[in-house]
């Protein structure tokens, strides 16, 4: 890769260490870049298992960012940690839902999943979609997934890691099932740097 030759040495030493004690994955190369940048994010091995990615996903991913597609995620920290990857590698314009939610939760919902509604109204009529990055609301994954089965555009691809308790396996049940393309990861763990070194991964490798 040519950004191996332009890394600092500590990260590609962590690289390289990751590689070895993952071992012969069987992964393709851009699902193994995607699940190296996550491992070196959390320092997580056991993420090999977790992690799923439905055929063909990070490749169409990848070239939706290529052909423009903005990147749209549920908190301002994931926001925050795609955005200078973005602005080094392909220029991507990145949105959080909360640019589109209501100041206050409506009764019954939340403020992630209103703005999901609301920002995917507009944003979901781009080409190509945005790439959708959920680390903490799995309320505004809900969201996303009743929109599409409603007939509103599908995401080029959704990186689905919401992390807790509460609605997150559903969650992520419902988008296993969804046939949307897809990131995710089994269980209770996510968060906002898990889905940012995911599609900081594919960012990298776009150039």
């Amino acid at each position: 890769m040519a950004w191996m030759s332009q890394d600092h040495p500590i990260f590609t030493e962590s690289i390289r260490r990751i590689r070895i004690a993952l071992g012969d994955t069987g992964l393709p190369p851009l699902e193994q870049q995607v699940l190296e940048r996550c491992v070196h994010s959390s320092g997580d091995l056991s993420l090999g298992e977790l992690l799923h990615c439905s055929e063909g996903a990070c490749e169409r991913g990848m070239k939706a960012l290529q052909q423009g597609a903005a990147i749209l995620t549920d908190t301002a920290m994931a926001a925050a940690a795609v955005t200078p990857m973005a602005q080094r590698t392909l220029g991507s314009v990145v949105h959080t839902v909360l640019e589109w939610a209501p100041d206050c939760a409506p009764e019954g919902s939340t403020r992630t999943s209103a703005g999901m509604e609301q920002a995917w109204r507009t944003l979901g009529q781009a080409t190509p979609p945005p790439v959708v990055l959920i680390g903490s609301a799995p309320t505004a994954m809900e969201a996303l997934l009743r929109q599409v089965a409603a007939g509103a555009p599908a995401p080029s691809l959704v990186i689905g890691m919401p992390v807790g308790f509460v609605g997150v396996a559903e969650s992520k049940a419902h988008l296993a099932a969804s046939g949307l393309a897809q990131i995710r990861l089994e269980g209770s763990r996510g968060g906002a740097g898990l889905v940012a070194a995911a599609v900081n991964a594919l960012l990298r490798a776009s150039l």
